[in-house]
């Protein structure tokens, strides 16, 4: 099997290592454009010695922000600050992803470190809308339930996005359906209620999904590589399972998925998660095992060594690091010491390495 610090190729793109970072929202954009933050923030990252970078959730309209501080796509006035952080990555040997988003009922809260409701029109807050009138829980508004001409606008709200993504010069879109914003709430019975072709049978939730997926797949270049994150299971009873999952990666494989970013929860907020150590990672390897597609795992992985198990072992072709990489942004350089792999780093940096680093 491959290790942690082997290649991975994904249609042109190849990934130096088994090494991403998953999208983290930074709070910090104004009217969706990228701030000095991000500049930092991702640049810092993109010298760490990973193989990819997911930008954090970037909304495909003003009203599918999860909150004011979100980045988005919806206007070409976003894509030259965006473009200045996949510019860097890419001289530091990073490939940079962005992952589209849409919120849905999570929409138009307070950025991350705030109290989590509903903001209200003099607090700045806007509209939200969902598959259904069904709100997300205390202290979030009932959302508008979007009909047919709704959907049919946010399906080009992706595409349009994609199509800025790709002049932002980013080689990896991820289209963002976990977690408990729209899309997954389309995909849930506890969150989609719906009576017409989107709602009901598992062909029908999972409708939304595959015509973003085509329209999106149809706009971005043959060339490179389209992810997807999924929520592997609501943890709830009633809800979203692994095994609708694992059909619906069976179809996103033959739409032009090329990995599924395996992830877990977010739709309802009272759900019991069995939190530990690589516990979202058994999902990962059931995907890529029974949708034959490959898969990232995360969540809680934080030692060089539980990483390199997983990929080692098969359970999932690459691993995404979060919160290890909020804390040390070079873990993966400190990873691949730790495994006795070549070091390579920033050649500014050579001078604090040891004998036999090299750098780029």
């Amino acid at each position: 099997m491959a290790h942690l610090f082997e290649p991975l190729k994904l249609r042109d793109i190849v990934l130096s290592n088994r090494i991403g970072i998953p999208p983290m929202c930074q709070y910090s954009a104004h009217d969706g454009v990228a701030s000095d933050w991000h500049f930092v923030h991702y640049g810092s990252r993109a010298v760490g010695g990973a193989a990819l970078m997911i930008i954090e959730a970037t909304a495909v309209t003003a009203q599918g922000r999860i909150s004011p501080g979100d980045l988005g796509l919806w206007n070409d006035a976003q894509i030259e600050p965006l473009a200045r952080i996949t510019r860097f990555a890419k001289e530091q040997g990073c490939i940079a992803a962005v992952q589209l988003a849409h919120a849905g009922r999570k929409a138009s809260v307070g950025l991350g470190w705030q109290a989590q409701r509903t903001l209200n029109a003099s607090e700045g807050g806007w509209e939200i809308v969902a598959p259904s009138a069904i709100s997300f829980g205390e202290g979030y508004s009932q959302p508008h339930e979007l009909d047919a001409a709704d959907i049919t606008q946010l399906i080009a709200n992706f595409v349009a996005s994609a199509r800025r993504a790709r002049e932002a010069s980013f080689q990896i879109v991820e289209i963002h359906a976990a977690h408990g914003y729209l899309l997954h709430q389309f995909l849930s019975p506890l969150s989609n209620h719906r009576t017409d072709t989107y709602g009901g049978s598992f062909e029908n939730r999972t409708r939304l999904i595959r015509e973003v997926v085509g329209a999106v797949r149809a706009e971005w270049p043959e060339r490179l590589p389209l992810l997807i994150r999924l929520s592997a299971t609501d943890w709830v009873d009633g809800g979203w399972t692994v095994d609708e999952t694992v059909e619906l990666c069976r179809t996103l494989k033959k739409l032009g998925v090329d990995l599924v970013d395996v992830s877990t929860a977010g739709l309802i907020p009272t759900a019991k998660i069995p939190v530990g150590p690589g516990f979202q990672t058994e999902f990962a390897a059931r995907i890529r095992h029974e949708a034959n597609i490959p898969t990232a795992a995360v969540g809680l992985i934080t030692a060089p060594e539980q990483a390199d198990h997983i990929v080692r072992s098969g359970q999932a072709d690459m691993v995404l690091i979060g919160r290890e990489i909020l804390r040390n942004p070079y873990w993966p350089i400190d990873a691949a010491k730790a495994l006795g792999q070549v070091v390579s780093c920033p050649q500014q940096y050579l001078r604090a390495e040891p004998p036999g680093s090299t750098g780029r």
